[in-house]
């Protein structure tokens, strides 16, 4: 069984509903003595950078900006996005039509459940085994652009404005995609455009979590450490307690929610072409004793004819190359034939 299937589990949302005292034995993580959350500063010196895009564009404010932007791709890989673009009428349709979802009866759910083979549809992701470790989530993952990669028998129906809202939000977010995509490429000093531009006809996979209050929240992880092997990653944080958590010098440090933002983090794929100049950061879910909470993931890919190696102009005089050039489907055929606990990028090191 490779990672684009998934063992059918139970639904975490179905087991809080029942109030339990005690996480059964299959979420708990913490058996070895580890505290699964650890401590977290509170300094706010070390808050994520916050991104404007409107001085992006500004001429005036561009310079300092784009500084800011370089600053936050390299020594973070991850930044809150503001004045992107995306009107806060599609962010708050969106987030009330997964929530909708979320609260309807698990029958009506489990009709966009996922198919054998397939990590698409309602369920969990990369569980391939019985006695694996599971995450304090419930999800439902679909294919968005381009249209043709639409599995529309998995698409709810019910709420009755599910489909097109995240029709038009897929597309909203293409746009800021191209548009972020553009000034990371500049901030790398590369002059040609053809990165930025890989990704108007890329691929954008759309995650949308719950997770569920838990009575045991120190024991459980909403999703477990992991980078992602995206190009880059958005996300939109329904909450207002921190739920999102990045490895930064060896500590967790807490995503605080700011309402209209999106975070934004570097993925695999950015790491290869940057030669490593940008990291795509580890990153993990925790999860709340009293509260749920909703996220809406979108993966942004490049075009499948896109290559995945470093860019020319950051290897060559002196500057080794650090992973190797892989077609697109080289690239993903290595991702999902790896075992679960191997290391993805080493596996590209040159």
């Amino acid at each position: 069984m490779n990672l684009e299937s998934s063992v059918s589990v139970p639904s975490v949302q179905e087991l809080a509903f029942q109030r339990p005292e005690k996480v059964p034995p299959r979420y708990i993580r913490d058996e070895d003595g580890d505290d699964v959350i650890g401590p977290y500063p509170s300094d706010p010196s070390l808050r994520v950078p916050l991104i404007d895009m409107a001085k992006l564009v500004n001429a005036d404010t561009h310079q300092l900006e784009l500084q800011k932007l370089l600053l936050a791709c390299r020594d973070w890989g991850v930044f809150q996005l503001v004045n992107h673009g995306v009107s806060n009428t599609s962010i708050k349709n969106m987030g009330n039509h997964v929530r909708r979802f979320f609260e309807l009866p698990l029958q009506e759910k489990k009709r966009s459940a996922q198919r054998p083979g397939s990590l698409e549809g309602y369920g969990q992701a990369f569980v391939t085994s019985e006695d694996q470790k599971l995450d304090w989530n419930d999800m439902i993952f679909l294919k968005c652009l381009p249209i043709e990669n639409r599995k529309l028998d998995l698409w709810p129906q019910n709420p009755p404005e599910f489909r097109d809202t995240l029709e038009r939000y897929s597309e909203d977010i293409r746009e800021v995609t191209i548009a972020i995509m553009k000034f990371i490429t500049m901030s790398l000093g590369l002059q040609d455009t053809q990165i930025s531009e890989s990704f108007r006809e890329g691929l954008y996979d759309i995650r949308m979590n719950c997770y569920p209050p838990c009575p045991e929240p120190e024991r459980v992880l909403g999703i477990v450490p992991h980078a992602d092997n995206s190009g880059i990653t958005l996300l939109l944080d329904f909450a207002d307690f921190s739920g999102l958590q990045f490895l930064r010098d060896k500590t967790w440090l807490n995503v605080e929610p700011i309402e209209g933002a999106i975070v934004v983090n570097i993925g695999q794929i950015i790491e290869v072409m940057s030669n490593g100049i940008y990291k795509a950061p580890e990153h993990r879910a925790v999860v709340n004793k009293w509260k749920e909470r909703f996220s809406i993931v979108t993966f942004c890919y490049p075009s499948p004819d896109t290559n995945i190696g470093p860019a020319d102009e950051l290897i060559g005089e002196g500057k080794v190359a650090v992973y190797k050039k892989l077609t697109n489907a080289e690239y993903f055929s290595k991702f999902f034939n790896r075992k679960l606990d191997e290391s993805f990028l080493d596996m590209l090191r040159i």
